[in-house]
């Protein structure tokens, strides 16, 4: 008899444990496979065109601070005449930006869930629009750079904040095109910071320098119904983040902190801006310097590196989500191909080798941070690790904006032979630390886009793969 009743015992407990497991599994296979793609296609709009917008100002201010040193060269308008500044000081320009950013990005990406992204993002656009404008008072070089502290100090976060937001919305298999059009309207704004900068050029209104006034141009989840957000969070894999989470695991920063992988990449991103920095910082001047032309028609040489890498985002991003192609391959090879240029630059072998030179660097550095972004989200593991993984790197391996720039002292002038030589040396010691953080995160890499052409492959018949969803994430579990 008691075998009797252990036997029906065990039975009702693997029939519970089936139940249970099919009804957490229902979230994800709730909705077909048109109506996911119809789905995402609806998240794509919510999101995307606001982060691009916010990406492509951010990334005009910094193009702005690169063509502000050139407008009006000759003239009393001109930044460094105006401010009193030599071009060695000028250099502290993004030294005094980047100190308060890379201290400031990992807190701040910490306590984006905490605010939740949409406070946390428009607390950052804010302050940091303020900060802007307050240029237009700058009258000396101690004003500009408490002005530059403050916009990095205020604007630390925006960047790995649109990063992690993305994280909370799509799989890893899925980041690598949203970041190529988010990124994409900010490579066009070296194109309009140069035209401003042309624009501008001569211009002196309402007693404002024509830099002035290019300084001064600028889950919850209401629209989705609860069965579409316990699917949006069920179709992630366990290793994403997610709103239920706690705001702050301790345990998994710690955890974070000893993977050897955030090193690893943080070694990635220092010796490679470094290497690049100084190039796109002094982009404006370098071309300035070849004697080309006039120095507002010389703005506008700086357009085609920026149309250049937009090409190439869109190109390899298009590559990039087919999964055949290996992800660090790409920026791998983006380097390399830099090394070359510089080499060029070193040489100088003539005007015009060197202007193409400059141009295929430039638009290189600029799409290798887009094809990187997809290869450090991967590898990361959940809210606190991913934030903290996100802002890390993009942080303390932004040391390279505040060293980069230094390499181009005044006294290489013009041709830049010494710095471009330094800067070949931290190009290749990118490359081995890639090639290290590749032979380290492989495994991954394989994984993530054999389900990739899985997904696409099961997408053409109708289906969908769930294997790695987390069907544990249940309806309870809002959308960030």
């Amino acid at each position: 008899m008691s075998d009797h009743i252990e036997e029906k015992s065990s039975e009702s407990i693997a029939s519970g444990e089936k139940t249970a497991a099919h009804d957490a599994a229902q979230p994800r296979m709730s909705l077909t496979s048109v109506e996911e793609k119809s789905l995402l296609r609806r998240i794509d709009w919510r999101l995307l065109p606001l982060l691009s917008l916010l990406y492509m100002v951010k990334t005009i201010d910094a193009a702005n601070v690169s063509n502000a040193r050139v407008m009006d060269q000759g003239t009393p308008r001109n930044i460094m005449t105006e401010l009193h500044m030599t071009s060695d000081q000028y250099n502290f320009v993004t030294l005094a930006y980047y100190i308060p950013y890379i201290l400031a990005e990992t807190p701040s990406n910490l306590l984006l869930k905490y605010f939740k992204p949409s406070v946390w993002q428009a607390r950052i656009t804010i302050s940091w629009g303020i900060v802007l404008c307050c240029h237009t008072a700058v009258t000396n070089s101690t004003g500009l750079l408490t002005v530059r502290a403050f916009l990095g100090l205020f604007e630390a976060g925006l960047w790995p904040g649109m990063l992690l937001h993305l994280c909370y919305w799509y799989r890893p298999d899925e980041i690598a095109p949203r970041i190529v059009l988010v990124t994409i309207l900010g490579n066009f704004s070296a194109v309009v910071s140069g035209v401003l900068a042309f624009a501008f050029n001569g211009v002196t209104a309402q007693g404002l320098s024509g830099w002035k006034w290019l300084k001064l141009v600028p889950a919850t989840a209401s629209w989705m119904t609860d069965e579409e957000k316990a699917f949006v969070q069920a179709r992630l894999p366990p290793t994403s983040p997610r709103a239920a989470e706690k705001d702050f695991d301790l345990g998994e920063f710690i955890g974070t902190l000893k993977d050897v992988r955030i090193w690893l990449f943080l070694f990635c991103w220092a010796f490679y801006t470094i290497g690049t920095t100084g190039l796109t910082f002094y982009q404006p001047t370098v071309i300035a310097n070849l004697g080309f032309t006039s120095i507002a028609q010389a703005q506008l040489l700086n357009i085609p590196p920026a149309i250049f890498a937009m090409s190439l985002t869109l190109l390899f991003g298009v590559f990039a989500d087919t999964g055949r192609i290996p992800q660090p391959a790409i920026p791998l090879g983006f380097m390399i191909v830099i090394e070359a240029c510089y080499a060029v630059l070193y040489t100088f072998p003539s005007n015009g080798g060197v202007y193409a030179a400059t141009v295929i660097a430039g638009g290189l550095s600029t799409a290798w941070y887009t094809m990187m972004w997809p290869w450090r989200v991967q590898t990361t593991q959940g809210a606190t690790g991913s934030a903290f993984a996100i802002a890390f790197a993009n942080s303390y391996g932004q040391i390279g904006g505040a060293v980069g720039s230094q390499l181009f002292n005044s006294r290489y002038a013009p041709r830049y032979a010494t710095s471009f030589g330094i800067a070949m040396g931290f190009i290749g010691m990118a490359i081995v630390m890639n090639l290290v953080t590749w032979s380290v995160t492989w495994r991954v890499d394989v994984a993530t886009r054999k389900l990739k052409r899985e997904r696409i492959a099961a997408a053409k018949r109708g289906g969908a793969v769930v294997e790695d969803a987390d069907t544990a994430a249940g309806a309870s579990k809002g959308q960030v």
